[in-house]
C-alpha cells in the first residue's frame, strides 16, 4: 500500500511538472507571437494614421483657401461678432480660433467675454494664441491679415479699420453693468457741477457716453457657448438689438460650426423692435 502510494505522488508531482513547463512554453510562445504581430500591424497602423493626417492637412489647406470665400457668399456677415464663454474650463487655442476664422471671413471687430474676468487676466495669452493659430490656420495667407488689438478702458484714439484688417477686444464684467453705473455717476457729477442740467440727461446722451467707452460698435451677432442660458453681464446695454445663437462648446470647435452660425444669422430678419 505503502508503494502505491509513493507511486501516485511521483506521477502527481511529475504531472505538475509538466504543466509548469507547458504554460512556460506557452509565455514564450505567445509573447514571440505578439510581437510577430505587433511587426506586422504597427507599419499598417502608422501608414493609416499618416494618411489621415494626410487628408485632414489636405482639409485644412482648402479650408485656408475657402475661409474668405465662403464670407463673400452670405448675404451679410456681423460687423462686430462677440464671442460669449459661459463654460468654467476656457481653452485659449479653441477660442483663438475662432477669432482667427472670423478675421478670414471677413468680420472686422471681434469681441471675448467670460464673466469670471480669465481672458482680462491672462490678456497677453490669448492675444499670442492668437497669432499663433494665425500662422497655424492661415499658413501663407497669414500675410494678408492684419489684427489689432484694442486695450480696456477709455481711449480716445481712433482706429481705423481696412478690409484686410481686424479689431479684438477682451471684455469682462467691468465692461457691462459697472460702465453704466460709472456712466450714470458722471452725469450726476456733471448736474451737481451745474455743467449740464436734468433736461440734459436722456438715453441718447448715455448711449453716446457709453459707446466712447468701448470704440466699437455694438455686437451684431453673439456666439454664446456652453449651457448657461444667459448672457453673463456681457455689455447689456450693447447687446438690445444684437442676434444670439447658442452653441454647446467652444471645445473642439470646428470652423463648420462657425460658418453654420454666421449662416443662420445671414438668413434671419432682425426687425429691430418694429
Amino acid at each position: 500500500m505503502a508503494l502505491l502510494y509513493e507511486m501516485a505522488w511521483r506521477f502527481l508531482h511529475a504531472l505538475l511538472y509538466v504543466q509548469r513547463a507547458l504554460v512556460a512554453w506557452f509565455r514564450v510562445h505567445i509573447w514571440r507571437w505578439k510581437r510577430a504581430v505587433v511587426g506586422l500591424l504597427l507599419p499598417l497602423a502608422l501608414g493609416i494614421h499618416k494618411l489621415k493626417k494626410t487628408e485632414a492637412t489636405g482639409k485644412r489647406t482648402s479650408r485656408r483657401v475657402r475661409s474668405g470665400a465662403d464670407g463673400r457668399t452670405l448675404e451679410k456677415l456681423p460687423l462686430h461678432l462677440g464671442l460669449l464663454i459661459t463654460e468654467d474650463e476656457i481653452h485659449f487655442t479653441d477660442v483663438a480660433s475662432l477669432v482667427v476664422w472670423c478675421m478670414a471671413v471677413g468680420i472686422s471687430y471681434v469681441s471675448v467675454y467670460d464673466n469670471q474676468g480669465v481672458f482680462r487676466r491672462n490678456n497677453s495669452r490669448l492675444m499670442e494664441e492668437i497669432l499663433k493659430q494665425q500662422q497655424e490656420l492661415l499658413g501663407m495667407d497669414s500675410s494678408k491679415y492684419s489684427v489689432e488689438f484694442l486695450k480696456n478702458g477709455t481711449d480716445k484714439q481712433e482706429h481705423q479699420v481696412l478690409s484686410c484688417q481686424s479689431v479684438v477686444k477682451v471684455f469682462s464684467p467691468e465692461d457691462g453693468r459697472l460702465s453704466i453705473v460709472q456712466a450714470a455717476q458722471q452725469l450726476c457729477r456733471a448736474v451737481e457741477q451745474k455743467e449740464k442740467t436734468l433736461k440734459d440727461i436722456n438715453v441718447t446722451v448715455l448711449d453716446s457716453l457709453l459707446r466712447e467707452s468701448k470704440n466699437i460698435p455694438d455686437p451684431d451677432l453673439v456666439l454664446k457657448f456652453g449651457p448657461v442660458e444667459s448672457t453673463l453681464g456681457f455689455l447689456p446695454w450693447h447687446i438690445r438689438l444684437t442676434e444670439i445663437i447658442s452653441l454647446p462648446s467652444h471645445v473642439d470647435v470646428s470652423y463648420d460650426d462657425l460658418f453654420g452660425a454666421l449662416q443662420r444669422y445671414a438668413t434671419c430678419e432682425q426687425r429691430l423692435g418694429k
